[in-house]
């Protein structure tokens, strides 16, 4: 690791960890209702959408009404994003006149951005207008970021009440952490960016005249925008010259703000945050990466001070920190390593630091390796799916620690609530562990953990692993899953089950040298999002629910301390046992063994 390096990491930890607690003892007033310092200002604008949707804000709901409530809100947003790109060319803001998004495509985006994914099988430039992206992909990142805190907190109250049938109310929880939380910090970290010459603007996208034309091979689009494919099933190209070049611009950074908050990634740009005009500067790059992990970290504040023992909340936050830390020193090795095979060809691999080589292919030189990897790290801990740099051109080890640490559930932080909801599903399994070995009931927090509650944690453990292995195998046993590989062999297979765990644990980020906007894979897709976020929230629900209707019982002398070092280190073990366990024998057929032959063994 180099002293560039190094610094980076520190102050991106020092800055994240001072900023817990503040923001998570806010978060937590937010949620009990109590005040918070924007009452006078927000409260009205609370009151009056209660009374405009017609919410009983007072009436507390049992786990299958919250459920459900939860369920047709999202289902809501569903067709709402649908029916807007299939309605944008004839919808006002859509300067550079697009047509209608595929069927196919529209139903993959708005399971993407409704589930907290952003999967993005198109370029936002060239696809959705500027309506579509402020009412469609920037409003989900806002509601579904609130739909899984409302879910995180469900679960706590669950595992705090005493003998309750109830965990709360979600209409009040959705309403309260998008106006009290996610606007006021979004429209902090906008102006932040604005400041940086990130594009803010209704302005219609600008031609610019090129110093020097030059000719390419043009990809054949068929009317849906696909490319179109010959009879080896390899893309069409025509001869074509350039003289012009057209510069995309529109209201990104209020849609970048709440894409890093909220944990969500989709870029308003097709190359996301390596863009210029979505991440201009070294700056905007360190507020970007921030506020990725920002609102996961201090969850798990609130989730200490909602549960009346702060040092709960410590315990997650340091399981996930640590392992964090283990995976940016792996990153910034595989990469500052560089590869063997551009050594041999005679390419330098200087970084740009001058201090050691690296591999540079596919990363902005205003990041570097050292910017590059802790982006990829965060965004893929944080089940944020943004990117600053090229996965798929990351070297085999590279890419082997964003791919594991999707597959451990997101729990690594994680998405805002999602995350942290999982690393408590995985407690309660821990607990269960350690009552097996000592021959005790196990209990967390002072509810018994029974046979009911594993259940529902084994469906959350389980659930994952099918959808994302058994869409891989599909796709790599069948034509529509191989066809549109760009690069066949070891590397595509990694590629496909990247997709697919990206999909499958609601990331959004990508290896890219796959076309995946496709009918197979737009559909397969999108069911695998649509899954992998309800079909986990509902038995987490259903755990709060058994938990909330428990009477706590007293520690005694054989509870076991669930905030001590030894617990932090027992819950890291069962995560990395659990993920590893599941997936090794696919990374083994991936990046694994695509490094032993880089290197020639």
């Amino acid at each position: 690791m180099t002293l560039n390096a190094f610094v980076q990491t520190l102050v991106l930890l020092i800055v994240l960890l001072g900023l817990v607690k503040p923001l998570g003892w806010y978060m937590a007033r937010v949620y009990q209702v109590k005040p918070c310092g924007l009452d006078r200002l927000l409260g009205p604008a609370e009151r009056a959408l209660y009374r405009l949707c017609g919410i009983r804000h007072a009436e507390e709901m049992d786990w299958k009404t919250y459920g459900i409530a939860m369920l047709l809100f999202n289902a809501a947003g569903v067709l709402f994003l649908y029916g807007l790109q299939r309605l944008q060319h004839v919808l006002p803001l859509n300067p550079a006149g697009l047509g209608a998004v595929s069927p196919e495509l529209a139903f993959n985006t708005a399971a993407s951005f409704v589930t907290n994914t952003n999967w993005q099988a198109y370029g936002g430039e060239t696809t959705l207008s500027y309506l579509t992206q402020m009412l469609g992909p920037t409003a989900q990142n806002f509601l579904s970021a609130a739909t899984g805190m409302a879910v995180l907190v469900a679960l706590i109250r669950g595992l705090t009440g005493r003998s309750s049938s109830t965990i709360g109310n979600f209409w009040v929880d959705v309403t309260r952490g998008t106006l009290y939380i996610l606007l006021p910090l979004a429209l902090v970290l906008s102006l932040l960016l604005v400041s940086q010459g990130v594009v803010q603007t209704f302005h219609a996208y600008q031609p610019v005249a090129l110093v020097q034309p030059i000719d390419y091979d043009k990809p054949v689009m068929d009317s849906s925008v696909r490319p179109v494919l010959d009879e080896s099933g390899k893309s069409k190209t025509e001869a074509a010259t350039a003289t012009e070049q057209i510069l995309a611009v529109g209201p990104a950074a209020s849609q970048i703000a709440i894409k890093q908050l909220g944990t969500n990634g989709g870029g308003f740009f097709n190359v996301n945050s390596a863009h210029p005009f979505e991440n201009p500067t070294p700056w905007s790059n360190g507020l970007e990466l921030l506020a990725i992990l920002l609102i996961p970290a201090a969850l798990c504040y609130t989730f200490g001070v909602m549960a009346g023992d702060s040092r709960q909340g410590w315990a997650m936050l340091a399981a996930m920190t640590i392992l964090l830390c283990c995976f940016i020193p792996l990153g910034l090795w595989a990469e500052q390593r560089g590869h063997p095979l551009l050594a041999s060809a005679g390419v330098d691999q200087q970084v740009s630091d001058g201090q050691s080589g690296g591999n540079m292919e596919g990363k902005e030189l205003r990041f570097g390796i050292a910017g590059s990897v802790l982006w990829s790290t965060a965004t893929t801990a944080a089940s944020n799916g943004s990117v600053n740099s090229m996965l798929d051109s990351y070297t085999p080890l590279g890419g082997f620690g964003p791919l594991l640490l999707m597959q451990f559930g997101e729990v690594v932080f994680g998405g805002v609530g999602s995350g942290l909801y999982g690393m408590i599903v995985l407690a309660v399994v821990s607990v269960f562990v350690a009552g097996l070995m000592v021959g005790r009931t196990p209990e967390y927090l002072g509810k018994k953990i029974e046979p009911y509650e594993m259940k529902m944690a084994s469906m959350l453990i389980l659930i994952m692993p099918l959808i994302v292995l058994g869409c891989t195998a599909v796709a790599v046993s069948t034509t529509a899953g191989t066809s549109s590989i760009l690069n066949p062999g070891i590397h595509g297979f990694s590629e496909i089950l990247y997709a697919f765990a990206s999909q499958g644990n609601n990331n959004g980020s990508a290896f890219a040298g796959l076309n995946a906007n496709t009918p197979f894979y737009n559909l397969a897709g999108g069911f695998a999002m649509l899954v992998s976020r309800f079909w986990l929230a509902i038995p987490t629900l259903a755990l709060a629910g058994a938990l909330a209707g428990k009477k706590p019982i007293p520690a005694g002398p054989g509870t076991l301390p669930t905030h001590t070092p030894l617990f932090v280190l027992l819950l890291i073990c069962v995560v990395i046992m659990i993920g590893a366990l599941t997936f090794l024998p696919a990374l083994a057929l991936g990046p694994l063994v695509e490094d032993l032959v880089m290197h020639g063994r």
